[in-house]
């Protein structure tokens, strides 16, 4: 493409997104009050879909035998370009919105911690875009917008991939809202998320306690079974857990039923297989000192993410042409009360992240910030093998198709992901301006990969060389998509 015709691309997708911003900050607000968590997003799921139908795309619903997971397509033949969206909350994330102190809308209840009302947004925004380019300029070729539920603990796309939906997809692109911004090029964590489900017998807790046999003493003793094993494990690897079930709340009840969920992470997938094999010993263990049964149900999992670093720097390079956010004196007065908020160790950890993204040190960065709320530069990124120790199901996503994302600013530096503080940011105009940035981002590398399709064909080539073995999903069959236990 003629950079003539490059400026020329971009410079309309620029002013089509922002013809159209009012509706879609409208739209990403509506996802953020709608706030539903994993495989329920009925309403948002429709939100997003509805849009699109109305501009233009066909529209699958319930693909892969997810009620909330769509693909909205336009255009037809080769390449394919999936860019793809989530809007799924988190459950006890319940934030007012636009204030700088703590104070949920309802105890307890949803929120959007992870800013997914607007990564589900700027796709949207972007494929709108890439339609009215491929019109305008004869493009020949296939933009999908992937509709993806369940991120947060349910592995959607883990799911859609098993069931082939991203089979003829050529390359796909993605985003975050972030504190920073610059090309996602870490690894991230494969996990495994499995219910321990132990079964005792009940009894009267003083009467005859030598007649019970207590689910309760199970969940516990494996416990701290796992946590001494924390210690013999390698250093990467995480084990979380939450006890779901504790028997009950009567304690002159021997427990006869209870639960833990176990989320185990490393930086390979066979790795977690190891120490998930070494986890349901110890519980079978607790099981035989306590005289109950256990049963065990996987209920997700997700592969370590494969940066591909060709389709990174076409995102890179829109990042940079592009730019950054500006703000009023109003939002910079929002954002430096907001900034008060973020503690000194959440920023650190923000510091130390884009220090593995960037190679710069972290003091370095820290005096790039100052007392200033936002960073004033795309970060680029270095090509060493690091891990994010955190999981994304974007990761199974990035084994079967050339995959690349990054992070966008729509938040104050140091924003914590799922904290009430990006919460409450994520409905203002920082995070609207973040978002429509991406989307221009998103939409400009789209349009690059679809008249430069020799860029796709080397993505392809990278990803055989770095993928180690063909994919195998690690989600067996016969596990389906559930909603978040309450």
């Amino acid at each position: 493409m003629r950079t003539s015709t490059k400026l020329s691309v971009s410079r309309k997708i620029d002013e089509f997104i922002e013809e159209k911003r009012n509706s879609l900050i409208d739209l990403s607000d509506t996802i953020w009050e709608y706030a539903e968590t994993r495989f329920e997003e009925y309403q948002s799921a429709k939100a997003l879909a509805d849009y699109l139908e109305k501009e233009g795309f066909l529209v699958e619903r319930g693909v892969g035998g997810i009620e909330t997971a769509f693909i909205a397509s336009y255009g037809s033949g080769k390449p394919v370009i999936a860019l793809l969206g989530e809007y799924d909350a988190l459950s006890g994330m319940s934030q007012k919105d636009g204030i700088t102190n703590y104070q949920p809308i309802e105890e307890g209840g949803n929120g959007h911690g992870c800013g997914h009302n607007l990564l589900g947004t700027a796709p949207l925004a972007a494929v709108l875009a890439v339609k009215k380019m491929i019109k305008e300029y004869g493009i020949s070729g296939t933009i999908r917008y992937y509709g993806c539920p369940g991120e947060e603990g349910g592995s959607g796309k883990t799911f859609m991939v098993r069931e082939g939906l991203f089979d003829d997809v050529d390359s796909a692109l993605t985003w975050h809202p972030g504190s920073y911004s610059g090309v996602f090029s870490l690894s991230t964590l494969a996990n495994y998320q499995v219910y321990f489900q132990f079964k005792g017998t009940a009894s009267h807790a003083a009467n005859s306690p030598h007649l019970g046999r207590s689910a309760l003493d199970a969940v516990e003793l494996m416990n701290i079974g796992v946590n001494y094993l924390r210690e013999h494990i390698i250093s990467d690897a995480r084990i979380h857990y939450a006890v779901t079930n504790t028997g009950g709340f009567s304690p002159n009840v021997v427990q006869s039923d209870a639960e833990v969920l176990y989320l185990i992470r490393a930086p390979q997938l066979n790795q977690v297989k190891e120490i998930y094999e070494r986890v349901m010993n110890i519980a079978k263990g607790a099981a035989l000192m306590t005289g109950t049964e256990v049963s065990f149900k996987l209920d997700k999992a997700c592969s370590n993410y494969i940066p591909n670093q060709t389709l990174a720097h076409v995102l890179e390079e829109k990042m940079e042409d592009f730019g950054l956010p500006e703000y009023t004196e109003e939002e910079m007065i929002f954002a430096k009360a907001m900034s008060q908020q973020i503690k000194e160790n959440d920023k650190l950890a923000a510091f130390t992240e884009i220090s593995k993204v960037s190679g710069e040190k972290v003091n370095q960065i820290r005096e790039k910030l100052g007392d200033k709320p936002f960073f004033e530069e795309v970060f680029k990124h270095q090509t060493l093998n690091l891990t994010l120790m955190g999981s994304t199901d974007v990761g199974d996503v990035s084994w079967v198709v050339p995959t690349a994302q990054f992070w966008g600013a729509c938040f104050v530096a140091g924003t914590p992901l799922h904290s009430w503080q990006l919460v409450s940011q994520g409905k203002t105009a920082l995070a609207h301006k973040g978002m429509l940035q991406a989307a221009k981002v998103l939409a400009d590398a789209a349009v690059e990969l679809f008249i430069n399709p020799t860029i796709i064909e080397k993505a392809k080539q990278e990803l055989e060389e770095e993928r180690e073995g063909a994919y195998e999903s690690p989600i067996p069959r016969e596990v389906k998509p559930s909603p978040l236990k309450k």
